[in-house]
């Protein structure tokens, strides 16, 4: 998907083609819902996680336990 922002003749088709067909008085709402969610993705594609492992490495019980502040 291009940086361009869905229009709602572009949400229907796309929901049709994913096979959702939509009522016309929901075209809109949806347009605007999957814009903010595009919008989102792509702030966070632009976060830099360098050496951060995935989530799955992460291992609660093998944390230093210091109750020091």
């Amino acid at each position: 998907m291009s940086s361009a922002e869905l229009t709602p003749s572009e949400a229907a088709r796309w929901a049709a083609r994913a096979g959702l067909p939509l009522p016309d008085d929901r075209h809109v709402a949806v347009t605007v819902t999957a814009n903010h969610i595009h919008s989102v993705v792509a702030a966070l594609r632009e976060l830099d996680f360098g050496d951060t492992p995935p989530a799955g490495a992460f291992r609660a019980q093998e944390g230093k336990h210091d109750a020091a502040v």
